[in-house]
């Protein structure tokens, strides 16, 4: 079935990421934007709506880099030793689903900025509410009622600002997203990257913008996708980008070192990733 190009989550440190590693994979030539399927989630569904814009990737790193050209942002302070303790890392549940239903009544219950003023952060962010015809977008969201998965797509009848919004909606940070009659939260509460989305795709390449200490659902998908005959490759941040992002992924200050540090990661990956994606 082609390729898969699988946007994992990272706050705005991932969204700046992403889009940097990608301008520097084209400009060296390589073109993964193009890919059958992309799979985003969190900050990886903000990046897929960019690359749906059509918008040149010069203009989306321009974006991230550029002050005079950054979409306002709100500033957040996370702590992810506490995200982690929300999230059950420090232990094993049985019941994944339980955990998710856990994490989505706490979502419920925090206090945060208004769904308006975190909606108008998301428009920003995409430069045009409209699903691709020529390529299938997956965006990945939570049910914050019964902590199941949602996948959205042109034919789910729901706009791309607002797909995206759910998809980002990080539990106890920002506020649950409101969809019709339900309310959704990050799909990274289901997976950071949901890769599995990808199965059958003969090749997958996987940004992992945030890999969290104890979180192994990517391997175990990755794993998964492997046996059914995908061909994968799982990209993650160099030490000179992890140490521009910072401790604070939610922090936008990052996103102009951010960016600019990847940049030169996908160009130094070019030539690795063109005999991978070929």
């Amino acid at each position: 079935m082609g390729h898969a190009l699988v946007l994992g989550g990272g706050g705005v440190a991932g969204i700046a990421w992403e889009i940097g590693l990608l301008a520097g994979l084209d400009e060296a030539g390589v073109t993964v934007r193009d890919a059958d399927l992309v799979v985003g989630t969190s900050a990886g569904s903000a990046v897929a709506a960019q690359l749906a814009s059509g918008l040149p990737l010069a203009e989306l790193l321009a974006r991230q880099v550029d002050p005079a050209k950054q979409a306002p942002e709100i500033a957040a302070d996370i702590d992810m030793e506490k995200m982690a303790q929300l999230f059950g890392l420090e232990q094993a549940p049985a019941d994944r689903a339980a955990l998710r239903r856990q994490i989505c009544r706490i979502a419920l219950l925090a206090e945060t900025v208004s769904e308006a003023d975190r909606h108008a952060v998301i428009e920003a962010r995409v430069p045009v509410d409209a699903w691709p015809d020529g390529q299938r977008v997956l965006i990945v969201a939570v049910d914050a009622n019964t902590g199941e998965e949602r996948v959205f797509d042109r034919d789910s009848g729901v706009g791309l600002v607002d797909a995206v919004a759910a998809s980002c909606a990080v539990p106890a940070v920002w506020p649950p997203v409101t969809i019709g009659d339900t309310r959704y939260v990050d799909g990274g509460v289901r997976s950071a990257e949901n890769a599995d989305l990808a199965a059958g795709h003969e090749v997958v390449l996987v940004l992992q913008a945030m890999a969290m200490e104890g979180v192994t659902d990517l391997e175990d998908q990755v794993e998964s996708l492997r046996s059914q005959g995908s061909t994968v490759l799982v990209v993650t941040p160099d030490a000179e980008v992890l140490a521009a992002m910072g401790a604070n992924p939610l922090d936008p200050a990052v996103r102009t070192p951010t960016a600019t540090a990847a940049q030169r990661q996908g160009a130094a990956l070019a030539t690795e990733i063109a005999a991978f994606w070929r």
